[in-house]
C-alpha cells in the first residue's frame, strides 16, 4: 500500500493539466485532480475555443457584403448576438462534457472543490478534506489582469465578455495585445463602435513590425478607433448607464462596455505554495526547471502558472512531458524554439521564428523577402485590403529562420510553413517548391 493517497494531484483542469493527468493515468499512476470552476481551463471555457467561434460568426458581416459581387442577392442581415452567445456557450458545455468523459474513462478522480497545498505532498479542499499525494502539480493558468484605478470595477474582462445580455454600440477595449486586437475585429463587425486605448505607442509587441503596422492600417481603414499613449484617470459611471472613460490628457470617451485586455497574470494567489517553499519569480509565475520541477521536488508545475509561453499547445506539451518523465520512465522536455503563434484579428496574423529586427541583432547580415499583393478572392469584392507575407533568410546560410504574414487564412497557411523553419529549411527549399496555383499559400514559394 502507498503511503500517500495519490501518485499525482493535480491543482487545475485546464488543458496542461487534464494532458498531464491522463497520460499519467495511462501510465498506472493514481491521479485526482481538483478544479473549482469548470473542466477545459482557460482555452475552452473562456478563452481561444469560444473567441474563435466569435471570430467565425464576425466574418460573415464582411463575407455577405462580398456574396453580392459574385452573383448572390443576399439582401441586408441583422445580426442577433444572443443566437451566437448561446450557441457558443453550447458548444463550450458539449467540449467540457468531452474532457470530463477523457478524465473518467482514464480512472482519474475528478474533484470539483479549490486545492491548496500544505505542504511538498499534501493539499486541503475548500470541503475541508485533506489529501496526500507523492507528486503535486500545479496547472492553475493565468488570470486576466484590472487596471487599479477609480472606477476599474465598472469594466470587464475576456472572462466575462462571452456572456454579455447585448451587443455593445459602443465599446472601449483597452489594451494592444492579441487579446484586444481580436476583440476589435470581432466587435466591429457585430456593428459595434471600438475605440482600443493603449498606454503605450506599440500594438502586438514581439510581432514583426511590418506585419503589425498592416493590421493597424487595416483597422483604421475599417473604422477602428485608437488612443496612443494613454493614461487613463478614472472611469465614470453616469445615471443612464453610459460609461465614460477619462485620461490625463484629451478628451474623455463614452461606452456602453469597457473591455481591459491588459494582460495576464500567473494564478497563483492563495494556493499555499510558500508552505511547500515553491519560489516564484519577479512576476509570481513559478519557477520551475526543464522538466517542469518546482523549488520543491515533489511539486511540478505546466503552462501559464510559468509564464514561459501562455499558448495551449505548449502547456499540453509541458504536461505531457511531465507525465512522460515522471511516471512514464521517458525524461522529456520541451523545446521552445520556432514555436508559431497567431492573432486572429481581422484579417489574422501569424508568424513563427525570428522576426526582421530579431534576426538583424541576433545575425547580423540577414535577407528579407515580401509578397505584398491583394488576394484575388478580394480583387473581385472590390476591396482594396492587402495580404502581406514575409520571410527571413540568414544570409551566410540561407536558412529560413522567420516567417511573418498577414492575410485570410494566414494561421492556417502559417502551420505547414512552420514545419519548414523549425526543419532548418533554406530559401532555395522553397523556390524548388512548386507552386499550387491559384491559392495566396504559392506566395510562400515566390517570394522575391
Amino acid at each position: 500500500m502507498s503511503e500517500f493517497d495519490f501518485d499525482l494531484f493535480v491543482i487545475g483542469a485546464g488543458s496542461g493539466g487534464v494532458r498531464a493527468s491522463r497520460v499519467a493515468a495511462a501510465h498506472g499512476a493514481k491521479v485526482a485532480v481538483a478544479e473549482e470552476f469548470r473542466v477545459g481551463g482557460t482555452c475552452v471555457i473562456r478563452g481561444c475555443v469560444p473567441k474563435k467561434l466569435l471570430i467565425y460568426g464576425a466574418h460573415f458581416a464582411e463575407d455577405l457584403k462580398d456574396a453580392r459581387r459574385f452573383g448572390w442577392n443576399v439582401p441586408d442581415c441583422g445580426f442577433e448576438w444572443t443566437t451566437l452567445r448561446d450557441n457558443v456557450l453550447g458548444e463550450v458545455d458539449r467540449l467540457e462534457g468531452l474532457y470530463r468523459n477523457t478524465l473518467d474513462s482514464h480512472k482519474v478522480e475528478m474533484i470539483p472543490e479549490r486545492a491548496v497545498v500544505t505542504g511538498p505532498h499534501s493539499v486541503k479542499l475548500a470541503s475541508g478534506r485533506e489529501v496526500t499525494a507523492k507528486y503535486i502539480l500545479v496547472a492553475t493558468g493565468a488570470w486576466p489582469i484590472m487596471p487599479e484605478i477609480e472606477g476599474a470595477e465598472h469594466g470587464i474582462t475576456s472572462n466575462e465578455v462571452f456572456h454579455l445580455e447585448q451587443c455593445p454600440k459602443r465599446i472601449v477595449i483597452v489594451g494592444g495585445g492579441y487579446i484586444a486586437n481580436e476583440f476589435a475585429g470581432i466587435f466591429h463587425q457585430f456593428g459595434s463602435h471600438v475605440t482600443i486605448v493603449n498606454r503605450s505607442g506599440t500594438l502586438l509587441r514581439g510581432y514583426d513590425e511590418q506585419i503589425r503596422d498592416r493590421l493597424l492600417q487595416i483597422s483604421m481603414s475599417k473604422g477602428i478607433n485608437f488612443r496612443f499613449n494613454a493614461q487613463m484617470e478614472r472611469i465614470e459611471k453616469t445615471d443612464d448607464g453610459t460609461l465614460c472613460v477619462h485620461f490625463q490628457s484629451g478628451d474623455p470617451v463614452a461606452a456602453d462596455v469597457i473591455l481591459f485586455a491588459t494582460g495576464r497574470k500567473p494564478n497563483v494567489d492563495g494556493l499555499g505554495l510558500d508552505s511547500a517553499g515553491v519560489d516564484l519569480d519577479d512576476k509570481g509565475a513559478i519557477k520551475v526547471d526543464d522538466y517542469n520541477k518546482t523549488s520543491c521536488e515533489s511539486i511540478y508545475a505546466v503552462g501559464d502558472v510559468t509564464d514561459r509561453l501562455q499558448l495551449t499547445p505548449v502547456a499540453i506539451r509541458e504536461g505531457h512531458a511531465f507525465a512522460d518523465t515522471v511516471f512514464g520512465n521517458n525524461p522529456r522536455t520541451v523545446d521552445y524554439d520556432c514555436v508559431p503563434s497567431a492573432v486572429f484579428s481581422h484579417p489574422p496574423l501569424a508568424g513563427v521564428g525570428m522576426t526582421e529586427a530579431q534576426a538583424k541583432n541576433k545575425l547580423g547580415t540577414v535577407k528579407v523577402y515580401t509578397s505584398d499583393f491583394r488576394p484575388m478572392k478580394y480583387v473581385l469584392a472590390g476591396r482594396e485590403e492587402r495580404a502581406l507575407y514575409k520571410m527571413i533568410v540568414d544570409a551566410t546560410t540561407d536558412r529560413v529562420v522567420g516567417l511573418h504574414m498577414i492575410g485570410p487564412d494566414a494561421p492556417e497557411i502559417l502551420q505547414a510553413a512552420a514545419i519548414a523553419v523549425k526543419a532548418g529549411l533554406t530559401k532555395q527549399d522553397f523556390d524548388d517548391t512548386v507552386a499550387l496555383h491559384p491559392s495566396m499559400a504559392e506566395e510562400l514559394v515566390l517570394l522575391k
